[in-house]
């Protein structure tokens, strides 16, 4: 029987609601379908770092080197900053293990109101995308710092890096996965009109790897027009490929677009597989509702799905994907799709759909 170590970091708030609800949901189905799942459970939270001073005891990273994959919930507190949270654990993981591959499908899934569908003719199938975010440099290298704390005179900057080696493998990484679907479409996404080093190096290197690709369609447009295409023309896109900061601004409203941040996965790749890869729901922590017990697992459920996938488990990855669908189209939905069913009334339905 084949058997995957998956270590588990719930983190913060709804993350220790839904990632339980995940690991419920992969145990039933990796029973059914054969093989096993073991997981490892790590405690690296807020609250770990309010106790201890690090989100990430020593060694950790090491350690979480020997699993075939992270099964993550969310981080951030109230009571923390968000970038010591952010830079205190996502973040070491995703740039320790070079996941520079950052994958977001979005489409509307059955049952769900798109906020979208039934204006000026529009339809749930119109949203069909895979946003792929350069997740390892950009925006969000680290490359930067302040002087002067405090005074009148204090200066900080943040200094985005692009990289050649970066840029070209984000762009190979994104014609290869549109090449694999059906539209075979690419869409650039830039800024290199006002931001005229890193983007124009960004936009060259597409053109130069786009010339391997001569199957895949390709177009490019602006960061800020790009927000209105997705809401007026969500047919014309399928496959696109941003910059980390510019992926993750898009990749929340195309999760809006398809009805809630609740149903949108996440899979931080290693391509090469040097290193696990990381598989997350996007809604963060969500404080307001943690507690309550409404948070929507139909994100992890995705997620897990994707998880799947990456470890060669195609079939159960489907069977999932199918069990998820059947349970929207019930309308099983938790508050943030208009529903009045909680998490565990959710996870039940797709138990019962697997």
């Amino acid at each position: 029987m084949k058997s995957y170590r998956i270590a588990s970091i719930p983190g913060d708030g709804i993350g220790n609601e839904v990632i339980p609800a995940g690991i419920e949901i992969l145990q039933t189905l990796a029973a059914k379908e054969g093989f096993q799942l073991v997981f490892e459970h790590f405690d690296w939270s807020s609250e770990r770092y309010k106790r201890t001073g690090a989100y990430i005891p020593e060694g950790g990273l090491e350690k979480l080197k020997t699993f075939d994959a992270i099964f993550f919930g969310a981080v951030g507190a109230p009571d923390v900053p968000d970038h010591v949270s952010l830079w205190g654990l996502r973040l070491p993981i995703c740039q320790g293990f070079d996941q520079y591959a950052n994958v977001r499908p979005s489409r509307v899934l059955p049952g769900v109101a798109s906020p979208l569908v039934g204006a000026q003719g529009k339809s749930a199938s119109d949203i069909d995308w895979v946003i792929i975010r350069e997740n390892s440099e950009g925006e969000y290298s680290g490359s930067g710092g302040r002087v002067h704390q405090g005074l009148p005179e204090e200066v900080a900057t943040e200094t985005s890096v692009f990289t050649r080696v970066g840029v070209e493998r984000i762009h190979r990484f994104a014609f290869e996965l549109a090449r694999k679907r059906p539209r075979k479409m690419l869409t650039l996404v830039t800024k290199s009109n006002a931001q005229r080093h890193g983007m124009v190096l960004w936009d060259e290197i597409f053109y130069a790897v786009a010339k391997h690709y001569p199957d895949v369609k390709t177009d490019r447009i602006l960061v800020d027009a790009m927000t209105t295409r997705m809401v007026l023309k969500p047919a014309s896109l399928d496959t696109i490929v941003a910059s980390n900061l510019h992926a993750d601004i898009l990749s929340d409203l195309a999760a809006a677009l398809s009805g809630s941040l609740g149903i949108a996965p996440t899979a931080n790749l290693n391509p090469e597989r040097k290193f696990p890869s990381m598989f997350e729901p996007i809604h963060g922590s969500a404080f307001d509702i943690t507690g309550k017990g409404v948070a929507n697992p139909i994100a992890t459920f995705w997620t897990a799905a994707m998880m799947l996938e990456h470890l060669g488990e195609p079939k159960a990855a489907a069977r999932l994907m199918k069990a998820i669908e059947r349970t929207t189209e019930e309308q099983v939905f938790t508050p943030d799709l208009g529903g009045v069913h909680d998490t565990r009334a959710v996870t039940r339905a797709v138990l019962r759909s697997l």
